[in-house]
């Protein structure tokens, strides 16, 4: 985190520097229209590095844990759908492998025979907003909306236990790490991404072999199985679990992992 931070400030000194050389011999209108320009192009630079970055300002972020242990934390991102949910949950059985499924509100609601079953087979579910919109310019009434229903909305489903969130698209800025922060929520993200990189998708195995052999000890892997356009997540998914299993890894939720931490 501070790494990128100090990288950051350590550019626009930089260019503050190199305009402090070059714009006295312009005009000054000149060198305000320059000046302001640059300002605006390091601000959106900035708070598009912050919005995609895995660690936040303000809060507590987790996307690994340093350990010795051989565990990993299969986690899904998106739904309930009424065509998906039991093939995953079967897989899932079938393997006798647990998950947290980061759930839209919005879906869940849509869905609650499906939420109730991910529950009822012993897996764990954390708040993925209610709508999925990006939480980066929203105001605090929007960022207490999309969680606060989410969370009633995983209730009504039967989760009793912790509340964790994801953001949707891993994206924030301010207003939702500030939100966090006050309810003592943690923003849990992932350091292996089994399928948003199209050169590790083009097969189940290739999905597959690339998530085993990228993992390590703490691991939070993220997959997306919800959707149709999904399949070859869903058809990797027995192999990505066996594979695993097989570099003598156990699978389990991230709630857990985090207890690794403390």
């Amino acid at each position: 985190m501070w790494i990128e931070l100090l990288l950051l400030l350590g550019l626009i000194a930089l260019v503050t520097a190199l305009l402090a050389c070059v714009l006295p011999r312009w005009r000054r209108s000149a060198r305000i229209t320059v000046s302001l320009l640059v300002s605006v192009a390091l601000v959106v630079y900035g708070a598009w590095t912050l919005s995609r970055a895995r660690w936040q300002l303000i809060g507590e972020t987790f996307s690994a844990l340093d350990i010795d242990d051989k565990l990993v934390a299969l986690t899904f991102d998106d739904g309930p759908t009424r065509e998906w949910t039991a093939p995953v949950l079967s897989i899932l059985e079938r393997e006798g492998a647990r998950a947290t499924f980061f759930l839209i509100g919005e879906s869940a609601d849509a869905n609650p025979a499906e939420a109730r079953a991910i529950v009822a087979a012993g897996h764990e579910v954390g708040n993925h907003s209610y709508t999925h919109k990006r939480m980066i310019l929203c105001s605090p009434a929007f960022v207490r909306a999309e969680i606060e229903r989410t969370d009633a909305a995983l209730r009504r489903a039967g989760w009793s236990g912790p509340l964790l969130f994801r953001s949707p698209y891993g994206k924030k800025l301010v207003v939702l790490p500030y939100y966090l922060a006050r309810h003592d929520r943690v923003n849990v993200f992932w350091d292996v991404d089994a399928d948003s990189t199209s050169r590790f998708t083009a097969s189940p195995e290739q999905l597959a072999s690339n998530v085993v052999a990228s993992a390590g000890p703490g691991s939070v892997v993220l997959m997306h199985v919800m959707y149709d356009s999904r399949r070859v997540s869903r058809d990797a998914l027995p192999l990505v679990i066996r594979g695993l299993r097989g570099r003598g890894f156990e699978l389990v939720t991230v709630s857990e992992l985090m207890r690794r931490e403390r």
